[in-house]
């Protein structure tokens, strides 16, 4: 589940006050008791002149232990006086810049590469935003960038992104992932966890329930960890192993007999390896490069699993630059499952990364195949655009595939470059019979 929100964005930002101007200490009583300065008082005044002291602490001391004439310590008190007045920063004196100021200047430089001299390059942006499914709501998203090693500039960044939502019709999300790539990329560590409650519609399972069938009602409860550790074999080629956990629960159904029968809360976790071919030269926001993964996924029973079953999951990435400021990438995604899987782990289509537009879990089974073609373009300063067309089909086995069920997508969307190379996207996407909707999120879709 993600973010989805309206063209308005704003900053929560949280800037230094100005230092408070310092107080001139009182003249000492002593000024004015004293008498009218002597000739040989403004001689002593001319020497003093060419050499004031510099901190007003040295000037008591001078007070309480020279030997010097009344009249010579009115003048050195009204020196220190003027010493203080000309040494006050000029900062204190300036106006405190208004609030839009300080919003632009929060974000004027948040694209600049600041890891070599930070240990987190943090920043974070949200806004309102308003879509058929979650209604009107207030979404945060926030990135970091940081170095595990500030030594070696050849190894990209790793990021960290936050993100977090709310809305009128109940529905609440917070989450957290990232890439951590550790000294010389030899190790990658790859995290994302999330809850949400979200009041949600429900077809059924498979392609007839979702075309023509009536949907129910019910609210999802989801809490999902997922890790993988990779070890780099040879260049570019990886091998690793993940975990995951997932607890899912559906109340308030409106038409229980939509679930044919299976549990309505299901716990599951699992296990598995992968292998990985990865040239990209930057993870959030490729420029160049392949990406190409295979995972094998297990949920046994001995593991906190009602029922055996398997996922394997299949990714490829093509980057290409066509001309300055140009990319065309190209994603071609495969989700399989073994019988026995419970409802709530089956592929589900939709969402913000994938055939965009299309209601998330309208369209879910066992097996899903997806595709998409997307042109992002830079078009002035910090700013882009992007346009996809798509297509994707669920299916309960491959004996059962129909080319007639395969379902379009398309759509158009705003780049926003928040951090160096970590985009804030804005997308609108277009599906069958109507099916639309925003999108609001950080990184591309893939």
């Amino acid at each position: 589940m993600k973010l989805t929100p309206l063209l308005l964005l704003f900053a929560l930002v949280g800037l230094s006050e100005t230092l408070p101007a310092q107080s001139v200490p009182e003249n000492s009583s002593t000024q004015t008791e004293t008498a009218p300065p002597s000739t040989e008082s403004r001689k002593h005044r001319k020497k003093s002149s060419q050499a004031l002291p510099d901190t007003s602490e040295r000037t008591t001391f001078f007070l309480e232990t020279s030997d010097a004439q009344p009249d010579s310590i009115v003048v050195d008190s009204l020196q220190k006086d003027a010493l203080i007045a000309d040494s006050l920063p000029t900062d204190t004196l300036t106006k405190r810049p208004g609030f839009f100021r300080r919003f632009y200047n929060y974000f004027a430089d948040s694209n600049e590469d600041k890891t070599q001299t930070k240990k987190l390059d943090f920043s974070i942006i949200g806004g309102p935003h308003y879509s058929s499914s979650t209604k009107l709501g207030l979404g945060i998203v926030a990135a970091g960038l940081y170095r595990v090693d500030r030594n070696d500039l050849s190894i990209p960044p790793s990021t960290v992104s936050l993100f977090g939502d709310v809305t009128t019709t109940g529905f609440y999300l917070l989450g957290i992932s990232g890439t951590t790539l550790f000294k010389s990329a030899k190790y990658r560590l790859n995290f994302n966890t999330y809850f949400f409650s979200f009041p949600s519609a429900f077809w059924g399972i498979g392609y007839d329930n979702a075309t023509y069938g009536t949907a129910g009602t019910y609210k999802r409860l989801q809490n999902q960890i997922k890790v993988d550790f990779s070890y780099r074999l040879a260049k570019n080629f990886y091998i690793g192993a993940n975990v995951s956990f997932n607890y899912v629960e559906g109340v308030n159904f409106s038409d229980i007999s939509l679930l044919n029968g299976e549990d309505k809360m299901t716990i599951n976790t699992g296990a598995g390896v992968f292998l990985e071919y990865d040239s990209r030269d930057f993870i959030p926001s490729p420029y160049r490069g392949i990406y190409l993964k295979l995972d094998q996924r297990f949920f046994p029973s001995f593991m906190g699993n009602k029922t055996y079953f398997t996922r394997t999951e299949f990714t490829g990435d093509i980057y290409t630059q066509l001309w300055k400021g140009a990319v065309l990438a190209y994603d071609l995604h495969g989700m399989f499952h073994s019988k026995n899987t419970p409802w709530t782990m089956l592929s589900i289509m939709g969402g913000s990364k994938r055939m965009r537009g299309y209601y998330e879990g309208r369209y879910r089974d066992k097996n899903l195949i997806e595709t998409q073609l997307e042109l992002r373009q830079k078009i002035y300063g910090r700013s882009g655009i992007a346009v996809w067309v798509g297509a994707g089909n669920v299916f309960p086995s491959f004996q059962q595939f129909n080319w007639k069920h395969t379902l379009p997508n398309y759509g158009l969307g705003y780049r926003w470059e928040f951090k160096k190379r970590v985009n804030v996207r804005l997308d609108y996407g277009f599906g069958r019979k109507g099916q639309s909707g925003f999108m609001f999120s950080i990184n591309e879709a893939f």
